[in-house]
C-alpha cells in the first residue's frame, strides 16, 4: 500500500501508529504504542494500548491510555501524554493477553479518572 492512501492530512492507518513513540511533556520515552481498542458501535478509537517497561520487550506491561489523553507532537514525530513514568507505572496495566480486561464500564470509568479524565 502506498504511503499516500495509509496517511492523509487528517488520518492515519492504525498499522503506521502501532510502534509510535509516546513520550511525556519533558520529552521522556515512555514506550510504544501497541494496538487500539475500537468502540465497536461508535467505530471511534478509546484506547491506545501502551507498552511500558521490561527490558528488550521482556516483562513490559500493558497500559490503556484513554485516545483523548494523547496528542501528537510532529516535532517528536510521536505522541505526548501528560503523566511522568511514576504515575504510568501506577496506572491501570496488565501483563499478558490472558489478563486483558474486559473493557466494561467500570473499568473505563476507573482508567479515565485515572488520567483526570470523564468516561461517557
Amino acid at each position: 500500500m502506498e504511503t499516500k492512501t495509509r496517511e492523509t492530512h487528517r488520518l492515519i492507518a492504525s498499522d503506521r501508529v502501532e510502534g509510535t513513540a509516546v513520550y511525556n511533556p519533558e520529552g521522556e520515552r515512555l514506550g510504544t504504542i501497541e494496538r487500539f481498542m475500537v468502540d465497536k458501535i461508535s467505530g471511534q478509537v478509546e484506547y491506545a494500548v501502551l507498552s511500558f517497561g521490561g527490558l528488550f520487550g521482556i516483562g513490559h506491561k500493558h497500559y490503556p491510555l484513554p485516545w483523548k489523553a494523547l496528542v501528537y507532537d510532529t516535532d517528536k514525530g510521536g505522541y505526548v501524554v501528560s503523566v511522568t513514568k511514576e504515575q504510568l507505572e501506577g496506572a491501570p496495566s496488565y501483563e499478558g493477553e490472558a489478563e486483558q480486561p474486559d473493557y466494561d464500564d467500570a473499568y473505563n470509568m476507573r482508567v479515565y479518572s485515572y488520567y483526570g479524565l470523564t468516561y461517557i
